[in-house]
Parts: C-alpha cells; sequence; structure tokens
C-alpha cells in the first residue's frame, strides 16, 4: 500500500473536529504515542511510517521521510502517523477521586492534565462540552500516550455536579487555603477556564471552594495556569 491523495485528504481533515466526528477517528503523532496506543484497547485503522518497526501490522503504509512531513502536524515529524477509532464514551464511574474541567480551551492544557491525571491515579476526567476536544491532535501529542488510561467524558457539567453524591470543590482565587483545607479521598475537583475560572453557574452549585496561596511579592501574576494549578491540587489531595 502506498501513501494517496486520499489518505493525504482524510488526514488533513481530522484536524477538525467535525471530520473527527464524521468519520470517527483521529492522528496519533510520534513513536511513544504511538505504541501507548497499539498496547491500548484503541483500534487501529491505519499508520504510515518510515521506520520498519511496524511493518508486521496489516494497515501499514510505508513512507519517506518527505511524504511524512508531509502529512505530519508537526514541525520535526517523529517517525509515524497513525489514524485510531474513537471508542464509545464509557459510563461514567462516579467514585474515587475525579477531576471536571470547565471549558478548557487550550489543547496543551488539556493533555497535560490528562498527564496529570494519569499521574496521580485519577481514573475519571468529565469535561462540559466546550472543553477542548480530546482527539485534537495536539491533545494526543500532550498526553504521551496517558490517554489510553484516563476515562474522558463530555456531559453537561452543572446537571452532573447536581447528580453526583461525591463533595465537589471549586479552584477559586477566593477559596479556602488548600494547605488548611480538608480533603477527603474521593471527590470531584472542578477547575475552570484559562482567562475566567469556573463558570458563576458552577459557583452557584458548589460551596467548597479551595485556592493555592501565593507566596510572591509581585502582584503582577493574576493566577496559575490551569494545569499547574491542577497538578499542584491533585498534590495536595493525594498528601
Amino acid at each position: 500500500m502506498i501513501l494517496s491523495n486520499n489518505h493525504q485528504k482524510l488526514i488533513t481533515s481530522l484536524s477538525q473536529k467535525k471530520y473527527r466526528q464524521k468519520h470517527q477517528l483521529f492522528i496519533a503523532e510520534g513513536v511513544k504515542v504511538v505504541r501507548e496506543l497499539l498496547k491500548s484497547s484503541f483500534e487501529l485503522e491505519i499508520i504510515f511510517s518510515t521506520d520498519h518497526e511496524f511493518s508486521s501490522l496489516d494497515c501499514f503504509v510505508q513512507v519517506s521521510d518527505q511524504e511524512l512531513k508531509k502529512i505530519s502536524s508537526l514541525k520535526t515529524p517523529n517517525k509515524v502517523l497513525a489514524l485510531f477509532k474513537i471508542p464509545s464514551q464509557k459510563k461514567i464511574n462516579s467514585s474515587g477521586l475525579i477531576v471536571a474541567l470547565d471549558t478548557v480551551n487550550d489543547p496543551g492544557n488539556l493533555g497535560t492534565i490528562i498527564r496529570l491525571c494519569d499521574w496521580f491515579g485519577v481514573e475519571q476526567l468529565v469535561c462540559s462540552k466546550d472543553t477542548v476536544d480530546c482527539y485534537n491532535s495536539k491533545v494526543v501529542q500532550a498526553t504521551m500516550g496517558s490517554l489510553t488510561r484516563v476515562s474522558i467524558s463530555y456531559l453537561n457539567l452543572p446537571e452532573y455536579l447536581q447528580t453526583v453524591s461525591l463533595p465537589i470543590f471549586i479552584a477559586d482565587m477566593d477559596g479556602v487555603n488548600i494547605h488548611k483545607a480538608k480533603l477527603p479521598a474521593s471527590a470531584v475537583l472542578v477547575m475552570g477556564n484559562e482567562a475566567n475560572g469556573v463558570s458563576e453557574t458552577l459557583k452557584q452549585l458548589v460551596s467548597n471552594k479551595i485556592s493555592i496561596p501565593r507566596y510572591g511579592n509581585s502582584n503582577q501574576v493574576e493566577s496559575l495556569n490551569v494545569a499547574t494549578a491542577t497538578a499542584v491540587l491533585l498534590n495536595e489531595f493525594r498528601r
């Protein structure tokens, strides 16, 4: 099999969410990410590579460095690009520690948060419907394979928070100092939008607000990056 014009058109189209949903496919690039996905339950559709490591796969397409560069979104392509099928959304397991995201827009932030969930043993990530798509190629790249170990659901976040039986905590600048808060082992931690934080709608639903104390004297840093804040808060919950 060779790289065809139809392959190129399909790969280009998958940069848009509507075509990922239409074809139920997403792009994964780089040896580490693709290896992790191949080891998981994700189903491979087709794989393009300059490396013979993947040549035993039935859907393998050998490409040159120049051809890989043509279909890759990376400045420096890393040997392999693969298309995987988007799995069906799993039923939410509302137990243990859960992270909920309210309108997180940046693919890098979402990818990092997925990796953090993997690191801290958070198996369930729930996202508002307007949070960036976890199958965006930049998100997939940033997860470095953690996408295979964290169950991600997109839903109506206010409705979900009203039905969940776990205690809910919102990250908020005016919240209780995280070092002084009593944190349960099982809870929902809600992180907000990069620019606006958690929406007023959610603030009306949740009374537990926690914050990360600032120790620097400068008032020029208004807030932490949402992924950085998630790392700090998850560490406190696990500690």
